[in-house]
Parts: C-alpha cells; sequence; structure tokens
C-alpha cells in the first residue's frame, strides 16, 4: 500500500516547477491530485506528464472565483481534501525607487491573497486533522536586493501558519512551511533577461550555498510529502527550510 492511497490532494501552481514535481511524487504515492494553472496549454501538459490519478483545473489563484471553480471541480468527485499545498505564487525583481503600483499589486495578489483565500476556501472540504503546507521562500527571512516586494509577501506566508495553527487547534489541521531556496525551476530562470544570465548567476549564487549547488524540484516535493504525512503529526507551524543551508550561516 502506497503512502497516500485514498488521500485526496490539491497542489495550486501545479504545472511547473515544485509544484510539477510534487504532483508527480503525490500521484506515485496513490494519491488523487488536482493542479491548477493559469495557462491551459501548459495545465494540459502537465497532466500528461504525470503518472496516476491526476485532474488539471485551468485558474489563477488570485481570482476568487477561479478558487471557487477549483474546489467545485473537487467536490464532483471527492468528498473532502487530506492535503492541501498551497503553492501558486511569482515575483520579479524591482529596486526601491523603481517599485509600482502593479507590481506590488500582483505580487501580493498572488503570493497573500491567492494563499490566504485558496485556505480559506478549503476549509469546509478539509477533514479534522488534514495537512496543509504554505509555500515561502529562503527571502521571507533574510534581505535579498532588488527583491523586497516578493520577499515581504514570503514573510507573511509564514506568518499566516504561525497564526493559522491557533485558529484551526480545535480540528487538528496542521498548517506547515516549506521554504525553498535556489531551485532549478523556470521561474528561477524567467527572472533573467537571458538563459545566458541566469546560467551565470547561477553559478554566482551556488557558491553561496554550503551544499555547493542549487536546489531541484524534487527535493523540495521530498519535503512537502514528509510535512504531508503522519510521519511529521506533531509537526505544527514548523518552517521548514531546503535550501542546502544558505540560511543556517
Amino acid at each position: 500500500m502506497s503512502k497516500f492511497d485514498n488521500k485526496v490532494v490539491v497542489i495550486t501552481g501545479g504545472t511547473s516547477g515544485i509544484g510539477l514535481a510534487t504532483a508527480r511524487a503525490f500521484a506515485a504515492e496513490g494519491a488523487a491530485v488536482f493542479i491548477t494553472g493559469r495557462r491551459q496549454e501548459a495545465l494540459d501538459a502537465a497532466v500528461r506528464s504525470i503518472d496516476g490519478n491526476v485532474t488539471g483545473v485551468r485558474g489563477d489563484m488570485s481570482d476568487l472565483a477561479d478558487i471557487d471553480r477549483l474546489y467545485d471541480a473537487v467536490q464532483q468527485t471527492h468528498a473532502q481534501i487530506d492535503v492541501l499545498f498551497a503553492n501558486a505564487g511569482g515575483g520579479g525583481f524591482a529596486p526601491l525607487g523603481a517599485i509600482t503600483v502593479e507590481h506590488f499589486q500582483q505580487t501580493f495578489d498572488t503570493n497573500v491573497k491567492g494563499v490566504l483565500f485558496t485556505v480559506q476556501k478549503a476549509l469546509p472540504m478539509l477533514p479534522d486533522g488534514a495537512s496543509v503546507i504554505l509555500t515561502s521562500s529562503t527571502t521571507g527571512s533574510a534581505g535579498t536586493a532588488n527583491f523586497s516586494v516578493y520577499s515581504a509577501t514570503k514573510a507573511a506566508v509564514r506568518n499566516f501558519a504561525r497564526s493559522w495553527i491557533l485558529d484551526l487547534k480545535d480540528r487538528g489541521i496542521r498548517v506547515n512551511v516549506v521554504s525553498p531556496g535556489l531551485t532549478e525551476t523556470p521561474g528561477l530562470n524567467g527572472l533573467f533577461a537571458s538563459d545566458a544570465e541566469a546560467e551565470e548567476a547561477k553559478k554566482q549564487m551556488a557558491s553561496l550555498v554550503p551544499a555547493n549547488r542549487i536546489g531541484k524540484p524534487e527535493e523540495i516535493a521530498n519535503a512537502v510529502l514528509f510535512l504531508a504525512s503522519d510521519a511529521s503529526s506533531f509537526v505544527n507551524g514548523a518552517e521548514f527550510f531546503v535550501d542546502g543551508g544558505q540560511n543556517q550561516i
């Protein structure tokens, strides 16, 4: 019997990078997996790439109507959600002095508002004892030049977990945070103007990591599965760094 047989798992932002790797890992462990993505073509490709029971639901998690459509889709075949991985997010560089209202609003809408309402709207479907995992970032607990808005959103996400475990105490729902460090994802590469610039920047950044490399999405997925499993039954409100040691120095 696989670890997540008969479990229902919802993963937002599941079409690439960490979300996709996590969806594959849960599906391989027997879960019924629902993933979201904003672009239908990318969503369809992600679903095709996953072996197992997976359903794609197109949606932008900064749009509350799309969140409702996600949970309506889950309810068509399942009565509850056992694991919720609120992973959708993103952001770009903007130094202080060049931050626009649009940049601020888009980043906070996706990374903060989206996470808040993804979790809140799931509450009626979460059974007592369910597991919620939020994606933060090492930037949420460290200064990063030109990245203050994104970093602030991730600090907010981390604090959500601290507060929500009190709100959900009577239901035994655990809320934990996974904070990846530098990870080989399309999102990381997209921060740079070209592939060559991305590769050069990643080499420089990797030299600052005690593990002497950047992470793989599958390594983050392993941490998420641990936090979702009974093996972490007494882990609650924690921030789980998966960063090769970068934030420990």
